[in-house]
């Protein structure tokens, strides 16, 4: 593999994730308990036996960049291996950031040509999944395609979300609808390209349009040999609340196909804030755990079940939760009750509260394309005082304190932001 190229896009600002996404790029949100979802490709990489990746930042990239480091936790070190982050470097403004997919790449053709690879891989920093990229090389390679895209049959409901392939019996694209209202097929792409790199540059330098999936997919498939490479294992696109969510509970359902471990998932470990030095998760005489997991530093002593803990998560004595996804370092204190909800880092819920409570018929008021299903999500840093009940598909927003809420009783579909922002 030495001679391919990995470019990870790492830029999404991860708009549907709301709250979660207010202070951190998509790729850097936590999942699972001690991951982030960038860990999927690096980690992906590493164990297809590829040794060079640069990854394309642009939204708040802090955390992703303090999370990737050397790119040691993955093994890209050495001298002929690493990760370089290759920020945006045309200018300050938004207006200069990265227009597209195949822009960003293109504004980083000097680190390609830097390179001289054979092939470039080009992978998407955002999702859930496990694949050998050697197999997906090899069936380019077989092909003699100049373009191999990794494909997933999705459900038809789902189509409109992603580009869409129609293939001849050999597996050649010969049609290709972009995020379509009505779609021919449901061969979705997974947002992973195999490129020769000569037939890449090329097309970068020569094609003005700004994205592969509407600009330089279809051209291509007019004009050259562009191939799908079938997928058929674990996929998620966690894009948005709800996907995130599922992708997590997926963690507690062996029959799932999301076996973290048996992938062979890596993470940062030595990461600030992160675990690598709390001691090990601790269940109180007076705490019951249930299909759930604690990471490092936890200590439990309430009542979770069908949850995933960050590490440092403290539950005291009476607090129950269930269904949900709780982050680094959040305090749950006694007799309060957390259901079917998300709470970013360093989330404290007060005594006697009750999160996740009434009718889910209410989607969200201020964004009901992002929260319906009855889910309860919290910002990173608020503080949800004692004794307040809040409902079902409410958005709390990061850093709420005390003096914020107007009321002890947060009815379903409602969003509460510091009154400094209203």
């Amino acid at each position: 593999m030495k001679s391919t190229l990995v470019m990870l896009l790492a830029g999404g600002a991860g708009s549907r994730l709301n709250v979660l996404g207010a202070a951190r790029a998509k790729p850097a949100v936590p999942f699972g308990g001690v991951y982030r979802i960038i860990d999927f490709a690096l980690s992906n990489a590493m164990n297809s036996g590829l040794n060079i990746v640069g990854v394309l930042t642009q939204y708040k990239p802090l955390s992703l960049m303090e999370h990737i480091g050397t790119g040691e936790a993955w093994d890209f070190v050495g001298r002929t291996r690493g990760a370089k982050i290759l920020p945006p470097r045309t200018g300050q403004e938004d207006s200069d950031w990265y227009k597209g997919t195949a822009d960003a790449v293109r504004q980083n053709i000097d680190f390609i040509e830097s390179n001289n690879p054979d092939k470039i891989l080009i992978l998407s920093g955002d999702h859930i999944y496990n694949m050998d990229y050697a197999s997906l090389i090899r069936c380019h390679e077989t092909k003699k395609a100049d373009l191999t895209i990794g494909m997933l049959i999705v459900p038809w409901e789902d189509t409109r979300h992603f580009g869409i392939a129609i293939t001849d019996d050999e597996d050649r694209i010969i049609d290709w609808e972009e995020k379509p209202a009505k779609a021919r097929n449901n061969y979705a792409s997974m947002g992973i390209y195999v490129f020769e790199a000569d037939y890449l540059l090329h097309r970068l330098k020569q094609h003005e349009g700004h994205d592969f999936g509407h600009n330089i997919i279809p051209d291509a498939i007019k004009n050259d040999n562009v191939f799908a490479y079938p997928f058929s294992g674990y996929w998620r696109d966690v894009g948005t609340i709800q996907a995130y969510w599922e992708a997590n509970m997926d963690l507690l359902k062996p029959e799932s196909g999301l076996a973290l471990k048996d992938w062979g998932m890596r993470s940062n470990v030595e990461e600030e804030g992160r675990f690598a030095d709390r001691a090990p998760a601790f269940i109180a005489p007076d705490g019951n755990v249930k299909n759930s997991i604690l990471s490092p530093g936890c200590i439990v002593h309430g009542y979770v079940e069908n949850s995933i803990l960050s590490p440092g998560v403290i539950v005291e004595k009476g607090a129950v939760i269930t269904d949900s996804v709780i982050m680094h370092n959040c305090l749950i204190h006694k007799q309060s009750k957390v259901q079917e909800s998300i709470l970013d880092k360093k989330v404290t819920i007060g005594e006697y509260t009750e999160i996740g409570v009434g009718s889910g018929a209410i989607a969200n008021i201020d964004k009901p394309e992002h929260l319906s299903s009855g889910l309860v999500v919290i910002g990173k840093g608020a503080i949800v005082p004692p004794n307040i009940k809040v409902g079902k598909n409410s958005i709390l927003h990061p850093r709420l304190r005390a003096g914020d809420y107007k009321s002890n009783n947060i009815q379903p579909g409602e969003t509460i932001r510091p009154l400094a922002e209203v």
